[in-house]
């Protein structure tokens, strides 16, 4: 298990080096697959030996090799974290099916949340094709096609429910209808039972992160944050750990 998981983290970080062509270009409404990788300042191709993931950063030193503007750093970022979680799954789940499902699911998130971060949106068509995928590719997998019907309707539902409320309440605008689609998306991948675990932990990481800007002054309680990434951080865990903890609540409600 440890070759494949080792196996799977390096060709995770190939895939990541992919999500964050992604990233960059659905927000711009790009082509994904044509042109090949270019820099965005002085737009040269990138050659080969330029583009493998994480390595060709270190040795760049953050910077394009013609022009020398700086590389952000999300890319090594992204890259190392879908090598990451590509790993942490496949150990988890081994060579199944549900595999394979629960990473489209994954990479799904680390798209979105990196989008949602720079540009306080989510992609519409993405999420649809994300949504689709989960509800069909259920079928072969091990969740029942029902549950994740019923993932889907009560992700975006209790999102929706926490939207409308918010607004009569406050007047305002709390989190965007953006978020229902994500969590739809979730619930589709995970089922209904593990909807309410992602959005605690989801809100979980988001208010200890809110807490933390504020106390060192880096944010205000009316400056907003995008609750994407959050959502994704609380599947990732509801993924890894959800049905441990699950087992774990139950058996305190047993006695």
């Amino acid at each position: 298990m440890g070759v494949e998981c080792l196996f799977a983290f390096v060709l995770g970080t190939v895939i990541g080096s992919f999500l964050n062509v992604c990233i960059y270009r659905i927000p711009k409404g790009k082509s994904i697959v044509y042109p090949p990788s270019f820099c965005p300042s002085c737009k040269r191709p990138i050659k080969w030996y330029d583009n493998v993931p994480v390595v060709s950063y270190i040795l760049l030193k953050g910077k394009c090799r013609h022009c020398k503007s700086p590389i952000p750093l999300r890319y090594p970022i992204v890259e190392l974290l879908t090598g990451a979680t590509t790993a942490a799954v496949t150990c988890k789940f081994g060579p199944t099916f549900d595999t394979l499902y629960y990473l489209v699911l994954i990479y799904y998130l680390i798209v979105v949340a990196f989008i949602d971060l720079d540009t306080m949106e989510v992609p519409v068509k993405l999420s649809y094709f994300a949504l689709l995928a989960g509800l069909f590719l259920s079928i072969p997998a091990s969740i029942k096609f029902v549950d994740s019907m019923l993932g889907a309707s009560f992700g975006a539902g209790v999102i929706l429910f926490i939207i409308e409320t918010y607004y009569v309440f406050t007047g305002k605008e709390g989190m965007g209808y953006g978020d229902a689609n994500i969590m739809a998306v979730i619930g589709a991948f995970l089922g209904w039972k593990k909807v309410l675990l992602t959005l605690f932990f989801a809100s979980l990481t988001g208010a200890v992160l809110g807490v933390t800007l504020m106390a060192l002054r880096k944010s205000s309680k009316e400056q907003p944050l995008p609750f994407g990434p959050f959502l994704a951080a609380g599947a990732l865990a509801t993924l890894l750990a959800g049905d441990k903890l699950l087992n774990w609540y139950l058996h305190l409600l047993r006695g």
